[in-house]
């Protein structure tokens, strides 16, 4: 199964969790920061979540959304 992760660039923090958190290692903090001034996670290849949603559950700031993607027969 395949998953597609949607992180709001505003609301994260750049804590680091989701990047700890994910067992493919597919997400990494952006060098560019957001209106706040954080540095918000980003995913850097998305064609291999698997769509755990590991990521979003170890967000405290509720800004990670994930989808599994199921494959049309």
């Amino acid at each position: 199964m395949k998953g597609e992760i949607r992180i709001d660039r505003e609301l994260c923090k750049g804590c680091g969790f989701c990047v700890i958190a994910c067992p493919k290692k597919i997400i990494e903090i952006d060098s560019d920061f957001n209106s706040s001034g954080y540095y918000p996670a980003k995913v850097v290849s998305m064609d291999e979540c698997t769509g755990c949603a590991l990521c979003a559950t170890f967000c405290p700031e509720v800004a990670i959304e994930v989808y599994q993607l199921t494959e049309k027969e």
